[in-house]
């Protein structure tokens, strides 16, 4: 919990008094009044930003100084919900849960890029407002199903897993919480068609069929096939790390991954489970085994494993909290997998995760992803322009030969501005001018570096 920007007692221009800090972030706190008012405060920068996609009237928002800063506030009703989305906490009733899809779709409606995964809901005046911390982005389907279940990442997508993760509720009710916000819902014959397909089709990963088929093996055909695996003794999917280069695909692969399992998903990563606070960081991993047990089949995605799991004598004397840590880890992995709960991992430097970890009964299988083979690109590219129209005359030689052995995501970023710029300039089918020109939109950087390709690899 950070500092508080005010203290106890001070007294807003409007009478109110500040009692206690309630939520707070980088740029935004929340405090408890003496009266009936709960206060956000943001720094003005914050507040600009709302106000420039007019989430809220901008008249709504008091300003004092303190010190050497200013702050906006806005006062809320204490009967009305005034706290951020990642506190975890999970609608009281239908009717809570229906005012939260109205916000989400209202707020929506004003911006059509923006994540709300870290907004703060502000329940009296049906608006998410978003605070742009650094992190990906989050579909506003994962973000409902979020909140609706208190923590558990699924998308609304995966109905019938919400359904059961929200039982309290019924599935019809639910059904009308997801409509509100404007997102659409299968009707549960599409769902079981679905879920059958999936049982029988095999898992895609564009552009990395060497991972494509690790997957497939290793993990799909042991969830879906299960009985076979059972008669033999194998009753789940062992732990896996991914490690290779920053840009090489490995969250790519591993949200394709998830999507497909359609499993709730627990993240393990510097912006979950960090804390400079004493034995603070070990108790939060618990949690979030915790939380992946109870809810399982589930999923824990653990990223930049480094952080967390770095050789306990790892340049010099280790410190007791992360040993400590480390501790939980080699504790809670082989506990989470009899519960069947997958774990997957990630990091950038192989070199640096303990010993202990990587040894077998923990991560079965360590596979390096190397930068894309020009075959990889071209298996990428091919499947993005499959569902977009484009004209006959599309030649994609030079394009594969500028993005071999870069980031898989510079390939797709080039065919959705490929699309843009066709759509902008009035054409309803991509030609071979709209991705010249959207390659030439790659920062110089990506253009023009050393492209070393490295190979798939080893499953130690």
């Amino acid at each position: 919990m950070r500092e508080p920007w005010l203290p106890k007692g001070y007294l807003l221009p409007n009478d109110v008094s500040i009692h206690s800090l309630l939520h707070c972030g980088e740029n935004w706190q929340i405090y408890n009044t003496c009266g009936l008012n709960t206060v956000l405060f943001a720094r003005q920068d914050l507040v600009e930003k709302w106000n420039s996609i007019r989430l809220l009237d901008s008249s709504l928002f008091g300003e004092i100084s303190f010190g050497t800063e200013s702050f906006g506030f806005l006062c809320c009703h204490k009967k009305y919900n005034l706290e951020p989305l990642e506190s975890g906490k999970s609608p009281e009733s239908v009717i809570g849960a229906l005012a939260f899809s109205t916000a989400l779709k209202e707020s929506r409606k004003l911006s059509v890029d923006v994540s709300f995964h870290d907004a703060i809901y502000v329940e009296q005046y049906s608006r998410l407002l978003p605070t742009w911390t650094l992190s990906r982005h989050v579909d506003d389907e994962v973000v409902l199903g979020t909140w609706l279940t208190g923590g558990v990442v699924i998308a609304t997508t995966s109905f019938r897993r919400l359904a059961h993760l929200t039982n309290w509720m019924a599935v019809d009710d639910l059904r009308n919480i997801v409509k509100t916000a404007g997102l659409s819902v299968q009707c549960e014959q599409s769902m079981s068609i679905r879920d059958a397909a999936r049982a029988s089709r095999v898992f895609r990963l564009p552009g990395r069929q060497q991972l494509e088929a690790f997957f497939n093996e290793h993990i799909i055909d042991i969830i879906f096939n299960s009985e076979k695996y059972q008669m033999l003794g194998i009753d789940f999917p062992s732990a896996v790390i991914l490690h290779g280069p920053p840009g090489c695909g490995k969250t790519f692969a591993v949200d394709r991954l998830v999507e497909f399992i359609d499993w709730p998903v627990y993240y393990v990563n510097s912006n979950t489970v960090g804390s400079p606070f004493i034995h603070d960081t070990s108790k939060k991993i618990s949690e979030v085994f915790d939380q992946a047990i109870k809810n399982a089949p589930s999923v824990v995605v653990i990223d930049e494993m480094e952080s967390f799991l770095a050789d306990r004598i790892f340049g010099g004397q280790p410190s007791l909290y992360h040993i400590e840590e480390v501790a939980e880890f080699l504790r809670r992995i082989p506990e989470a997998i009899r519960n069947k709960v997958l774990v997957v991992a990630m990091t950038n430097i192989i070199e640096m995760i303990d010993p202990a970890i990587l040894r077998r009964g923990r991560f079965d299988h360590v596979i390096e992803v190397g930068m894309p083979s020009r075959e990889e690109v071209a298996a990428l590219v091919d499947s993005l322009l499959s569902g977009l129209p484009t004209t006959n005359d599309i030649n994609l030689e030079n394009l594969l030969d500028a993005l071999t052995g870069n980031a898989l995501s510079d390939a797709a970023f080039v065919i959705r501005e490929s699309a843009r710029l066709a759509a902008k300039s009035g054409k309803t089918q991509i030609n071979q001018e709209n991705i010249a020109a959207a390659l030439c939109n790659l920062p110089k950087e990506q253009q023009l570096k050393n492209k070393r390709v490295i190979g798939f690899a080893r499953d130690e």
